[in-house]
């Protein structure tokens, strides 16, 4: 299986350093920018199944890319969702002391929210239920920075506790790997924006 995966573009809740979690956040003027980048970016790769966090940023990501297949199926699902961080959702990262080098959506431990290693579990089933379905085929997924950290790591053999050491993704970026079905992998493009320039 061929898996692509994309996270979402610029949010409005991304400029004013808002922690979303599974707010549905809106693009910015930016973030649609970046969709439609993307989305040229993708328009000539033979897609054959879109899979879309259900939540308005990631899902406005993959409408855009969906214009240029538009024969292809799109599914939201939960699965792809971002980190849920309950009682964290909507503040202002520095009022919560999440500022600089301390941020980062793995590093986050309250009560009360998805643990990483619960969210890395989310990501791992969804990813094998998928290679299983698709094994021959071309899937992308459009998501998350939190959750792509957890794909990353599942495809690459990590486990969840490996997830703060796995680089940020930036908005739009795009991941290429082939992935056979006993999960053997390579990957031919890592968190490129490319497309941005």
């Amino acid at each position: 299986m061929k898996l692509i995966i994309t996270r979402h573009g610029e949010t409005i809740e991304n400029q004013k350093e808002i922690i979303q979690g599974h707010m549905p956040g809106k693009l910015s003027e930016k973030g649609m920018g970046e969709a439609k980048k993307v989305a040229l970016r993708l328009k000539d790769e033979k897609i054959d199944y879109i899979y879309s966090s259900d939540l308005a940023r990631a899902a406005d990501t993959a409408k855009e890319i969906a214009k240029f297949h538009p024969k292809v199926p799109i599914e939201f699902v939960k699965e792809l969702r971002e980190r849920k961080l309950g009682e964290l959702e909507g503040k202002c990262k520095k009022d919560v002391g999440l500022v600089g080098d301390k941020w980062s959506i793995v590093n986050i431990h309250s009560e009360g929210i998805e643990s990483g290693e619960e969210m890395f579990n989310r990501a791992k089933r969804f990813l094998d239920k998928t290679i299983k379905k698709h094994h021959k085929g071309t899937v992308l997924f459009v998501c998350h920075g939190g959750i792509k950290k957890a794909l990353v790591c599942a495809i690459t053999g990590k486990k969840s506790e490996d997830m703060p050491l796995t680089q940020n993704f930036k908005n739009t970026s795009v991941s290429i790997f082939e992935i056979d079905k006993k999960g053997d992998h390579k990957i031919y493009v890592l968190n490129c924006i490319k497309h941005l320039d």
